[in-house]
């Protein structure tokens, strides 16, 4: 009984604190990035159906898309279709909007249409939303992704295994350390 009562508290254990991991490796979900011409700012996106399947398509990977510019904003084809929640509205410099289900509209300027929300882009004023839209340009490649970038493109290690071991709080594991450890990137329970 007593070998049946650890187990069960070694699997809850083991269930939570998989639960708590994944809960802090999962992107801020009301937050994406936006780069262009090796720029990156932050957006605040609102919550609805359309912003959800953006940050389900930017888990796979980032987006890019060529915009072009309209007066007032950029805008182009997001390359995918999100569901729709239009409603009348006038846009505001920084605004970022769904058009027509798979267009997407950054503004620098204010406009009045039918859009879906998507968020606005964090703390620019309306001359720098034009400078970093590129505003009157064309061709603008533009990358949404949910992380900042890092322009780490590969790494390489030089050791094909690492021996050191690692707690979940990333501090080298003693010898005889008991409980679940990292080692080579891979959790491991060690029970001795």
């Amino acid at each position: 009984m007593h070998k049946y009562l650890l187990f069960l508290a070694a699997m809850l254990f083991c269930s939570c604190s998989a639960d708590n991991e994944a809960k802090a490796e999962t992107p801020t979900m009301n937050k994406i990035y936006i780069t262009i011409d090796g720029q990156t700012q932050s957006a605040t996106l609102v919550d609805n159906d359309a912003t959800r399947e953006l940050v389900a398509a930017l888990q796979n990977a980032p987006i890019t898309v060529t915009l072009n510019d309209n007066d007032f904003e950029i805008w182009g084809s997001l390359g995918k279709s999100l569901t729709t929640k239009n409603e009348q509205m006038t846009a505001l410099p920084g605004d970022i909007v769904l058009y027509n289900g798979s267009n997407i509209c950054i503004f620098y300027e204010s406009n009045s249409w039918s859009y879906t929300r998507l968020g606005h882009i964090d703390g620019l004023s309306e001359n720098e939303l034009r400078t970093f839209l590129k505003a009157g340009e064309s061709n603008i490649n533009v990358t949404l992704s949910l992380a900042l970038s890092t322009g780490i493109n590969t790494v390489k290690s030089e050791k094909l295994k690492d021996k050191k071991c690692y707690t979940l709080q990333g501090t080298l594991a003693q010898a005889g350390h008991k409980g679940i450890i990292i080692q080579n990137g891979k959790k491991i329970i060690r029970k001795q």
